[in-house]
């Protein structure tokens, strides 16, 4: 799919949104009247989940163009190496030795040789950066959140709990001694993410097929999905720490994830979102978005403000978002969905969450599990977490103050 193609995309998403609130108006007028017209109403519902579709296929088609230019600028690279001609003929061959001759004839390349002892290797650096280039632009939270890369089993940080005290004093007054700040450790630990696509030898044996491209379409697709698990709800044992599992005081050391309800039992409400939108502080809010599922943007979709107007727009311009209170959305499938007590939308900045990648993708080549299969079994270390729950905001539905 090219620009135009967008392009188009875009103007039937305009049209769609513009046919929305024009029926969606009326249905309201009706109900008013005491006239509710179900026809209509269900006509409203089936504009409002085509424009769903539609912002879905924009994103969709922004995220192909930009993989397909990750991978071409990595095409030309990848061929004119040594060891990335041996690591195509250990994908179809098994040629481990192959690995290891372009080694020693390639010094720099010997960096890239794992150790054998499982039968596995590590990735060539630039089919690695592939991978993750690619993870990046398909995994909604790696595109907004902050990413460290790390060479051991984990990383620390320390935070202190800002408990320095001073105090004012006369010229002449005494100076007694101030509390002073404590620190604490905090270790983010990496958990291991796997994926085991499978092809026929004949498959492998065809000269035709770029196998790199192949697996690493694959690999993306299942760490993608993954992730996508992992960073919103993964419990943080051998898996990153999700992003709603901060609501409890010593979920961090700087706190919970501060939380702002939304003033309904169970909807989502106008007052309730700006209310949300000003409890972050105004240095956090150049940088803040909105995080929801697909069907809350459907229902937020309906909402209007105080001048009658509709508080989600759509983006009217290629790899622009739509925008819920002038603030940009990101679509994450693994939100939940609006119900009672739920936290269906989370808005911020979102580089106080972190992202670790342990560096190296490593494959295990398996001709024989599955015969006549054979399968790639490949390997990463994924970790995650909140590092700074004060530019975070929870939206709970919930009617309380």
């Amino acid at each position: 799919m090219d620009a135009t193609e967008i392009k188009s995309l875009i103007e039937k998403q305009g049209t769609a949104f513009e046919a929305f609130k024009a029926e969606h108006n009326a249905a309201l007028a009706d109900v008013k009247k005491g006239q509710e017209d179900v026809v209509r109403t269900d006509k409203v519902e089936r504009i409002n989940t085509e424009i769903g579709k539609l912002t879905a296929a924009i994103d969709d088609a922004n995220s192909k163009l930009a993989a397909i230019q990750v991978g071409g600028a990595n095409e030309e690279t990848k061929a004119k190496g040594e060891y990335a001609k041996a690591f195509d003929r250990f994908f179809r061959k098994g040629d481990e030795a192959g690995l290891d001759a372009a080694a020693h004839a390639n010094p720099k390349a010997a960096m890239n040789v794992g150790t054998p002892e499982d039968g596995g290797y590590t990735a060539p650096t630039e089919w690695d950066r592939t991978i993750v280039d690619k993870l990046k632009i398909v995994s909604p939270m790696r595109q907004i959140a902050s990413v460290q890369t790390i060479s051991g089993n984990g990383f620390s940080k320390l935070y202190n709990d800002r408990a320095t005290a001073s105090g004012w004093v006369g010229e002449t007054a005494a100076r007694p001694e101030t509390a002073a700040a404590q620190f604490q450790q905090v270790t983010f630990a990496t958990g291991e993410i796997y994926a085991n696509p499978a092809a026929t030898q004949r498959l492998l044996d065809d000269s035709e097929v770029n196998i790199e491209s192949w697996l690493a379409g694959e690999v993306e697709t299942e760490f993608a999905y993954q992730e996508g698990i992992a960073f919103v709800s993964g419990d943080g044992t051998n898996k990153p720490k999700g992003l709603l599992t901060y609501t409890t005081v010593g979920s961090h050391p700087w706190g919970a994830i501060p939380s702002v309800n939304s003033g309904d039992a169970a909807a989502l409400t106008t007052d309730g979102l700006i209310n949300l939108v000003y409890d972050l502080p105004s240095e956090r809010t150049p940088n803040a978005r909105f995080t929801m599922n697909r069907k809350t943007q459907g229902e937020i979709r309906k909402l209007r403000d105080g001048q009658d107007s509709y508080i989600w727009q759509p983006g009217l311009v290629s790899g622009q978002p739509a925008t819920i209170l002038g603030f940009p959305v990101t679509e994450m499938a693994a939100m939940p969905d609006v119900a009672a007590d739920a936290i269906p939308v989370v808005f911020g900045d979102f580089t106080g969450y972190l992202v670790i990648d342990r560096m190296g993708i490593r494959i295990l080549r398996d001709p024989y599990t599955n015969k006549p299969f054979v399968q790639f079994y490949t390997t990463k270390r994924v970790g995650g977490g909140v590092v700074d729950p004060t530019k975070l905001r929870y939206h709970v539905v919930s009617a309380g103050q």
